[in-house]
């Protein structure tokens, strides 16, 4: 009997965590039913690689961004510039971006001009915005509504786990959340009970690989394979089966990534 499929909507498979280690990766990935997965790109400067990984295996696609957390350390990108990364078959979002407050609060307005940079650029591609928040929630919820305001765009609140009003602020918007292994932890009930007050059409799942291994695999390395793991508490937190949670959060992708639903192999 086969798993069902699902997508890890956000890793990382261009980190030296993974080096010589993609193929068979990809392969535990493909065994535990993840049938595709977005490689992401924090760092404008690395783009070739993260694409030559996405180009070399047909079930990898990749997004691209400045990380908020690197703001500071990268030439600000601009928004020509980014559609004309997106012009690639492959490159199916636009980010990682956002804000980080935890971390990096010293780089904040920065970050802000850079947040800026690649929701215009979402909107102009089309393709859907994907972001980073951490401790930022009010600034936040204020350039996405303000952007939106702007024109309309998408975007996936990538591996969320923040308060209950930015997330009422990002589906306001019709926007998506992403489940990561957080969302398995044992102090993580509050975030369990804010994924299950939204609505299931707007959930994604996602490892963030090699960061945030769920349980059971709490600590250690973690790896698309393993985004699983997540889906199946995703499952519990909705109270559906497996099969329908997969079968759910794979459509949602497909609605939301809809140019890697439309890619096929030249």
């Amino acid at each position: 009997m086969t798993n069902p499929s699902i997508v890890d909507s956000h890793c990382h498979l261009d980190f030296p965590d993974f080096d010589g280690e993609i193929p068979d990766l990809i392969k535990r990935a493909n065994d535990a039913g993840v049938e595709r997965m977005v490689t992401i790109c924090t760092r404008l400067r690395n783009e070739p690689s993260v694409r030559a990984i996405a180009d070399a295996h047909d079930c990898v696609f990749y997004a691209a961004g400045t990380h908020p957390m690197s703001a500071a350390e990268e030439p600000l990108t601009s928004v020509d510039e980014l559609l004309t990364i997106a012009k690639h078959p492959k490159m199916v979002g636009i980010g990682e971006t956002g804000l980080d407050y935890h971390y990096t609060s010293e780089s904040g307005e920065i970050q802000k001009q850079s947040l800026r940079i690649h929701i215009d650029a979402a909107r102009e591609s089309g393709l859907p915005l994907i972001i980073h928040a951490r401790a930022a929630d009010d600034d936040m919820a204020e350039i996405l509504r303000e952007g939106y305001d702007n024109g309309a765009y998408t975007c996936v609140m990538h591996c969320f786990s923040s308060s209950a009003e930015l997330a009422k602020a990002a589906l306001d918007l019709d926007f998506y959340l992403s489940m990561s292994g957080i969302a398995t932890f044992n102090k993580s009930q509050d975030l369990r009970d804010i994924f299950a007050a939204a609505p299931i059409d707007r959930v994604l799942v996602e490892t963030d690989s090699p960061y945030l291994a769920p349980v059971p695999h709490r600590g250690k390395r973690n790896e698309p394979a393993f985004s699983a793991h997540t889906a199946q508490v995703g499952a519990e937190v909705f109270g559906v089966d497996y099969a329908t949670f997969a079968a759910q959060t794979t459509a949602n992708f497909d609605r939301l990534f809809a140019k890697a639903s439309a890619w096929v192999k030249s």
